[in-house]
């Protein structure tokens, strides 16, 4: 037996010593993991923050070509009553010319093609999209009614998203998301 090597390694045995080394090692463990646990409880969402999960927003005074920004979760969400040349605009693209072919609508399919129809409220409301307003290149807030598609634009560092909310141009990597949103009402959206 070496200078440096323990009984076990030198047969192959566990002794008492590498027990005892097992046991300390599991049960420091175990009372780090319980020390660290209220740390980590203390980070989950109170009541009052869950409660804001979901919000309703009336879009009754949102005439076609009118936007209404509002406010859920810490981020801005763009509900916009598109006309008919927006519509028929974003009818016109190609899907082989998006940057971003995917839809990113929390309501459908995550692999759902980006189609005007697969970004707007859906079937018989294809006038309403409603968006995530953070630019999907560093979260800075685009304009509306901007940019070389008259959809919406990122001053900030050049992207141009046309009237479904699609990046066309520019760095951001992905379309504006879609959250969960249903019509509770013919004016009442249920964003969450």
């Amino acid at each position: 037996m070496s200078e440096h090597e323990t009984h076990s390694e030198a047969l192959g045995e566990p002794t008492r010593r590498d027990f005892l080394y097992l046991t300390t090692g599991m049960a420091g463990a175990v009372g780090a993991a319980a020390v660290a646990w209220p740390f980590i409880d203390q980070m989950r969402p109170d009541a009052s923050t869950l409660a804001l999960a979901s919000i309703e927003v009336d879009v009754s005074g949102v005439e076609p070509g009118m936007s209404l920004t509002v406010k859920w979760r810490g981020k801005p969400v763009f509900i916009r009553n598109r006309t008919e040349q927006e519509i028929e605009a974003a009818n016109a693209v190609a899907l082989e010319e998006l940057k971003d072919p995917i839809a990113r609508n929390d309501n459908i399919d995550a692999t759902a093609e980006a189609t005007d129809l697969a970004r707007s409220a859906g079937e018989g409301k294809e006038n309403w999209i409603v968006m995530i307003g953070s630019c999907t290149h560093l979260g800075c807030v685009p304009l509306g009614q901007a940019g070389d598609f008259g959809g919406w634009f990122c001053p900030c560092h050049g992207s141009h998203y046309d009237t479904a909310g699609r990046i066309r141009k520019g760095p951001a990597p992905t379309n504006l998301p879609v959250p969960t949103f249903t019509f509770t009402s013919d004016t009442v959206i249920q964003i969450g």
